[in-house]
């Protein structure tokens, strides 16, 4: 905000869904972007302007924030992507895409949202738990969306797949501004 650059700017990148959803996840995806405003954070997406993940940019850049959104060539065009964005990079692969998000952030939120969505929140709580960053790993489940994937990661802890330690390293919240708050720790 005020002409300040990403940089310098707190930063958190949003995971979520960018298929058709329930108006509930809309209003959630709307909330968390609002609330990144209003601390004068900006907003790192995928960079689709359809589902939560528009509602999540549109939100933040109405309350002020940046917005930035990293988005393959391939989904440009599929998932209408977000030219209303201050910065959109267009890169070749997912790949890049997530290396992109990463580097950009300084914490980062998972909201409801399907196999994608699922895919980047292992790849950056994988990173965090063995060391590769210590950005701070959020899952906002105000509705128990996740229940049945937290309690299949709990039980690899109990049959020795994943150290208890691992699973900790996810913050599990239930409302907007505690996850918030999580990415500020």
């Amino acid at each position: 905000m005020g002409g300040r650059t990403l940089s310098e700017q707190f930063a958190v990148c949003v995971y979520c869904a960018s298929r058709p959803v329930d108006q509930r996840y809309l209003d959630l995806a709307k909330a968390v972007g609002s609330a990144i405003a209003r601390r004068g954070w900006s907003l790192v997406s995928g960079g689709g302007r359809v589902s939560m993940m528009g509602e999540v940019a549109r939100a933040a850049r109405a309350g002020g924030s940046r917005t930035v959104g990293v988005i393959p060539k391939e989904l440009y065009e599929l998932e209408v992507a977000d030219t209303e964005a201050d910065e959109l990079l267009v890169v070749d692969s997912m790949r890049e895409r997530k290396g992109l998000m990463d580097r950009h952030a300084q914490a980062f939120v998972t909201l409801p949202g399907g196999i994608g969505t699922c895919e980047e929140l292992f790849e950056v709580w994988t990173s965090h738990y063995i060391g590769m960053h210590t950005k701070p790993v959020v899952l906002l489940d105000p509705d128990g969306h996740y229940d049945g994937l937290l309690k299949w990661v709990q039980d690899l802890a109990g049959t020795g797949f994943a150290t208890q330690r691992s699973v900790d390293a996810l913050r599990v919240v239930t409302d907007v501004e505690s996850a918030l708050d999580a990415c500020a720790q």
